[in-house]
Parts: C-alpha cells; structure tokens; sequence
C-alpha cells in the first residue's frame, strides 16, 4: 500500500519559551485555552516567533490543513489504498484510520488537532480516526517499512509528475515537506531513497500533493 508522510510539518503546540509571549497570551485568551494547549500560528504569534529555532519552518498549520484536506478527499484513500501520516517538526506522528472526514473550516480543524494533542486520539465508534504519538521521522519509516522512500523536493534530481507515478509501486512512501520554506534536515534526508523534483516552480505542499497522487490514481483507479 502506497504511504504518504507529511514531514517536518509546521503543526505543533506553543512551546514553552514562548507561551509567556504577549501575543500568545492575547490568542489564548481570544480562544479561552490555556497558552500551552493552542497550535502555534504564525497568523497571531509572529512577534513572539522572532529568531526561534528553525523560524521559517514553523506555525503554518493551515499547510498541514490544506495538505490532508487534497489527501484525504479522493478514491485512492476513499478506496483505502493509501495510508496517511503527519511527522512535526518537534518529532510526533500522527496517524490517520480510514475514511476520516476532516473539517473543512480551519478554526475547526485547528479545534480538532488541538483536543488530539490533548487526548492522544480521536475515536468514532470505537475506531480510531486520529492518533498521535511522540516519534522520529525515522521510526515512522522503519514503521511503514517501504520498499522505497520518494521524496519530493526542489532540490531534487529534475522529473515530473506523471514519470514519478509510474516509478510508485506497492510499497512506496511518498514524502512531502509540511513547511512553507526551507529544506529537509539531515536526519530526515538520510531515510531518501531518493529526491524529485516534479516542477519547476516552488509550489506549496498540498498542490504537489494532489497533483502526484491524481496521476498515480490515474494509472490503478481510473
């Protein structure tokens, strides 16, 4: 079963350092949360972002919204011949079950990862829709275990999107990184089977996303 991952992805909890901020403050109260149960958004906390670790790589998680929202709405996971996760840039995954109708409005699904965060999994039925656990990139491959690991980036070797469908097999996890700017780190890279770049424009992760996975499904759906 072909794999997505998210990796490295702007989605995480106000850390620490920063949950004292004035403008972290000022959001947690607009939303009636404690500062350390809200998502980091570059959107409300940019003054409190300034100089942090790895800046231009975080608080985006609308990426992460609009990145499972094309993943998760077509027959290739409709069908369930694709399984789904999310790597954070602080080292948590979240695993996605079948068939899981995500909000289409942000604020909600905003409300939804922050009770995960909280809960550690979202259940319907007693299935589980939503789980989160505290793990490395390279867990999560080891995990998945596939026979190839293809990720997608600019700076990879020049392909496109349709000659990146035919070299997917069975077992491919697909990555893609759930940042706005920037490369993959080293620890993350080292886990590549190899790197594509499918355009030759820097375009945002969930339309690389939807355009790769639309001429997979081409080749076994349609």
């Amino acid at each position: 079963m072909l794999s997505l991952v998210i990796a490295e992805s702007a989605l995480e909890l106000v850390p620490l350092e920063l949950q004292r901020h004035n403008s972290v403050t000022a959001s947690a109260r607009r939303f009636n949360k404690k500062p350390s149960e809200i998502l980091l958004d570059v959107s409300w906390h940019f003054a409190a972002m300034k100089g942090i670790k790895n800046e231009i790589k975080r608080g985006r998680p609308d990426l992460i919204h609009f990145s499972l929202l094309e993943a998760c709405s077509i027959p290739l996971y409709y069908e369930n011949k694709m399984n789904v996760f999310v790597h954070t840039i602080d080292d948590k995954v979240i695993s996605l079950g079948q068939n899981v109708r995500l909000p289409k409005s942000y604020h909600r699904f905003v409300g939804l990862v922050e009770k995960l965060y909280a809960t550690k999994e979202i259940k319907e039925d007693n299935n589980i829709l939503l789980e989160l656990k505290n793990m490395s990139f390279g867990t999560l491959i080891k995990k998945i275990n596939p026979e190839q690991t293809i990720a997608l980036s600019s700076k990879g070797i020049e392909s496109s999107y349709q000659k990146l469908a035919e070299e997917i097999k069975d077992n491919t996890c697909l990555v893609v990184g759930g940042f706005s700017k920037g490369q993959f780190a080293d620890n993350t890279r080292e886990y590549f089977s190899k790197t594509v770049s499918v355009d030759k424009n820097p375009l945002e992760a969930h339309i690389i996303i939807s355009r790769v996975l639309y001429e997979y499904e081409k080749r076994i759906i349609m």
